[in-house]
């Protein structure tokens, strides 16, 4: 029952073994972080009984008028929705906002009714209302994508 960094004790066979003409920032990237292991650059939480989920990239922080903010972390409370499969949130440069502003795409469930039928969430616009609401109620107004787009 803990988090951390993704980190591999031994090579193998498909692994990247250098990035072209700069080997220097492949050994500062993936092997300096974490002397003796393989750092993934993914975020991993391993539960008590031993089962791995990965959490989204580290280093993907976006800055957001002037907050840093991972996507990671939208990415995690837009997955706790009933109606969300997965997510990917995003940065994209914005005029007025600085450096980045978010987008999210979310492919949503099939749900069953009561009888039998199974349905999709009645209407994208009720789903990213809650999104946005949930997004702002456990991390922040500022951190509500400005774009959400239902699949």
């Amino acid at each position: 029952d803990v988090s951390g960094a993704l980190c591999i004790s031994q090579a193998w066979p498909g692994m990247a073994r250098t990035i072209y003409k700069d080997h220097k920032s492949f050994v500062e990237t993936y092997l300096a972080p974490y002397p003796g292991f393989f750092f993934t650059g993914d975020g991993v939480y391993r539960t008590r009984e031993g089962y791995y989920q990965l959490t989204g990239r580290l280093d993907d922080i976006i800055n957001i008028s002037g907050h840093r903010l991972g996507t990671a972390e939208v990415e995690d409370v837009v997955n706790h929705h009933v109606a969300v499969a997965e997510s990917a949130v995003i940065g994209y440069p914005h005029e007025i906002k600085g450096e980045g502003e978010m987008r999210a795409f979310l492919p949503t469930k099939c749900h069953t009714n009561p009888h039998g039928t199974a349905y999709y969430w009645e209407s994208p616009a009720t789903l990213t209302a809650e999104l946005r609401e949930l997004i702002s109620k456990k991390i922040a107004k500022y951190a509500v994508p400005e774009y959400i787009q239902v699949t």
